[in-house]
Order: C-alpha cells, then sequence, then structure tokens
C-alpha cells in the first residue's frame, strides 16, 4: 500500500517539475515591440 502512494506522488512530482518547466522555457509571453520614447513606458 505504501509504495503505491510513494510512486503516485513521485510521478504528481515528476509531472509538476515537466510542467513548469515547459512553462517557464517554452511558453513565454511575447511583448509587444514599442519605440520606448514615445509613450513614457518607464523602461529607460
Amino acid at each position: 500500500m505504501n509504495t503505491i502512494i510513494q510512486e503516485i506522488l513521485v510521478f504528481a512530482t515528476l509531472a509538476l517539475a515537466v510542467l513548469f518547466l515547459v512553462k517557464k522555457f517554452f511558453l513565454k509571453k511575447r511583448k509587444p515591440k514599442k519605440a520606448c520614447g514615445t509613450d513614457d513606458c518607464g523602461c529607460h
């Protein structure tokens, strides 16, 4: 019984880690390209 619970926890942790890495590296948000000096965006 305990080995089943351990295996479920290991696979769940592995799945969360893989999802985190995919979200961090492959699903980056695209920033809109704007001229920096036109709308006082605070980027300088």
